[in-house]
């Protein structure tokens, strides 16, 4: 019986379906038998590209999810003739996947893998199953293969290399939030013209150096994380020495994706990332946009990567610019905002530590509670008020002084920025 805090809803077909095409999916671009998918890391993966497909799902829930779906393709199996399983409803539309997930077999696989029973005995077990290299069941298979598999597969995201090219604050934010991931950090490198930034870096246990030929040719993943204008002079820098197993990611605002991908050899495959600072505590909200040349999967890998900096969502370029005058440069309008709060609490006589403690206290559970609750602000907004109350009279001051109107010509002052930004980093990559 399924545990009642693991019973959200049913599932329905097509979050079933998705479930057992990524189980399939990644059970076959690891050589391995079918049956071995009870590996507790393989859950975990499942459950990222489930999040990122918007089903929230636990990683227990998967696992039984699958025990379910496991138990009728035996009872199937052992009893051809007998009735669907009645807890699996539409069993028939996931039959065809579960007999190409369980039985599927790689022909560089020992003996030993044809005995349904002992199969059957062994996935009753949630322990972690041998996850041997690709190299070792795939001996003969190129570096380019490799390369493909790990950019499809987040699991492997321990192997990636990653590079960063400036050590600026947005680029020690995804740094820290990578490296709460499976990223390891010797596996990441970063360069800046001078030290002043590297040493909180390597803190980390980062590699820095002065050279941004090295941090390409040592990575996969390239964060090209400089101001706007230093970016065409970076990338012509780079790019000799960018090739097809590159994936490259700028955080600069502004510079747009046809401009990093004219001053890149063809077919490079590029993302545009726009991160804030909060990324440094893993509270960050970060929007990318694709490439031409980028496909799918350098999405799942990108945001499995920046899985721990905070929210991570995909969307048309045109969306970059507005979210840089959002959320990049809206961190620091909410900052002016609370350090106002304090400063009236001081007017009116509190100390000024205690103040900014509480404002700042203020806005964080302000935040939290509008995010996990799924309310409207306004909604908020009027569910503090009282008829004749503080908050309403307050509120009425800040109408008076134009808040509202004043926040909103902020972020588009600030996104037209952007955008002018943009249009100059394009000028300058043409001279």
């Amino acid at each position: 019986m399924e545990d009642s805090g693991m019973k959200k809803q049913n599932w329905d077909v097509k979050e079933t379906e998705l479930f057992l095409e990524i189980l399939k999916e990644l059970d076959m671009k690891k050589c391995l038998d079918g049956r071995k998918v009870r590996n507790n890391k393989l859950f975990k993966v499942a459950h990222r590209r489930m999040t990122a497909a918007g089903y929230h799902r636990s990683v227990d829930q998967l696992k039984f999810r699958w025990k379910l779906l496991k138990s009728a393709y035996y009872k199937c199996k052992r009893e051809p003739n007998s009735p669907a399983p009645t807890k699996i409803q539409g069993w028939w539309r996931y039959e065809k996947t579960m007999v190409s997930i369980m039985e599927s077999r790689h022909p560089l696989l020992g003996a030993g893998v044809n005995s349904d029973k002992n199969d059957e005995q062994t996935e009753d077990s949630d322990g972690e199953a041998s996850m041997l290299p690709w190299s070792q069941h795939c001996p003969d298979s190129s570096a380019q293969n490799l390369g493909l598999i790990i950019k499809m597969d987040p699991e492997v995201d321990s192997q990636l290399k990653i590079g960063f090219i400036g050590a600026g604050n947005m680029a020690f934010g995804i740094a820290k939030g990578i490296l709460s991931g499976n990223v390891l950090s010797v596996n990441v490198k970063v360069s800046a013209p001078s030290s002043r930034n590297l040493g909180r870096f390597q803190e980390l246990g980062v590699a820095v150096t002065h050279s941004n030929t090295e941090v390409v040719c040592g990575s996969d993943v390239v964060f090209v994380a400089v101001k706007p204008h230093l970016v065409p002079l970076i990338v012509r820098e780079i790019s000799p020495h960018v090739t097809d197993r590159h994936v490259i990611v700028s955080v600069a605002a502004g510079v747009t994706l046809a401009t990093l991908e004219e001053l890149l050899p063809e077919s490079s495959v590029v993302i545009r990332l726009m991160p804030n600072l909060p990324c440094v505590v893993q509270e960050g909200a970060l929007l990318f946009a694709r490439g031409s040349h980028a496909k799918a999967e350098d999405g799942v890998l990108l945001r499995s990567l920046l899985l721990h900096c905070g929210l991570v969502e995909e969307g048309p370029e045109a969306w970059i610019d507005i979210h840089t005058g959002l959320s990049g440069s809206g961190v620091a309008f909410v900052y002016l905002f609370a350090e106002a709060l304090a400063e009236g609490a001081v007017k009116m006589g509190m100390p000024s530590a205690l103040a900014h403690s509480i404002a700042s206290q203020t806005v964080l559970g302000a935040g939290r509670l509008l995010r996990d609750s799924g309310k409207h602000p306004a909604q908020l907004r009027s569910e503090v008020c009282t008829p004749g109350g503080t908050t309403i009279f307050g509120l009425h001051t800040l109408e008076q002084g134009g808040l509202r109107a004043s926040a909103m010509s902020a972020v588009e002052s600030a996104t037209e920025r952007a955008r002018e930004l943009g249009r100059k980093s394009a000028a300058g990559s043409r001279k």
